[in-house]
């Protein structure tokens, strides 16, 4: 029976067994096996990865695990550059868009309220998710890993944190995205564009007392529901300095 040493580094660790943490071991197999398949037989998805070595030289996931192999799997880097090595996907996605599945509803919504585009739906289901990050080229994030480990999907991330308020951080801190922050220029219930509205255009859709108090308004591009700075402002302002503070303690 062929054996092959494998190590995964830093968070990589989160799917393994405790057994296996943070350090080399052994692994038998006994058939023809890429490099991928070996790796999420071990619960990593594929979309967690970014470098594979082997015996000291980069490969891609289509590499054929051979006899006293030794593999060293890394995951994505966001702030080392690594650009000497071969890469496991051509090109970072150009544009901050993510799909999440139907546990993240929550996440979608603070994320939608910080201006990230955010594709969700309760409906979707897991090829309809992999489906669309394909051709619309978003980041899946998701708590699912079988999810993950479709092949189709090349951008993918699987949020550790369980409370949606937690999730938030934990997205803005493992994409760095401080700076893309830009609230209130998304719709949180349909993720369509906001755009300043003159108040005469929706006056008719406005109670009498909005109408009266209010006079700057935004309308989503897509669903159009209105917006306006009412007596729920000051605690969106309070959400969002938690949700974006960079040392959250979680």
């Amino acid at each position: 029976m062929a054996r092959a040493q494998l190590r995964f580094y830093e968070e990589l660790n989160d799917f393994l067994k405790p057994g296996l943490h943070k350090q080399a071991f052994s692994h038998a197999f006994d058939r023809r096996t890429s490099i991928k398949d070996m790796i999420e037989s071990f619960g990593v998805p594929h979309t967690e990865i970014d470098i594979i070595l082997v015996n000291g030289e980069s490969v891609d996931f289509s590499y054929i695990v051979q006899d006293g192999d030794r593999i060293s799997v890394y995951p994505v880097f966001e702030s080392l550059d690594v650009s000497p090595l071969v890469r496991l996907r051509p090109a970072p996605l150009r544009k901050t868009a993510f799909i999440l599945d139907t546990n993240l509803g929550r996440l979608a919504r603070y994320l939608r309220l910080l201006g990230f585009d955010c594709l969700y739906q309760n409906n979707f289901d897991d090829e309809t998710v992999a489906r669309l990050s394909r051709e619309q080229h978003r980041c899946v994030l998701t708590r699912d890993r079988a999810l993950l480990q479709r092949k189709i999907i090349t951008h993918g991330y699987f949020v550790r944190a369980v409370r949606p308020r937690h999730q938030v951080q934990e997205v803005l801190a493992r994409f760095d995205l401080y700076r893309q922050v830009h609230p209130f220029s998304r719709c949180s219930r349909c993720n369509g564009d906001l755009r300043a509205v003159d108040k005469q255009e929706i006056q008719d859709r406005l109670e009498p007392k909005t109408r009266k108090y209010f006079d700057s308004f935004r309308i989503c591009t897509s669903c159009r529901q209105v917006y306006w700075q009412g007596s729920h402002h000051d605690r969106s302002l309070q959400l969002i300095a938690e949700l974006t503070r960079k040392d959250p303690g979680i």
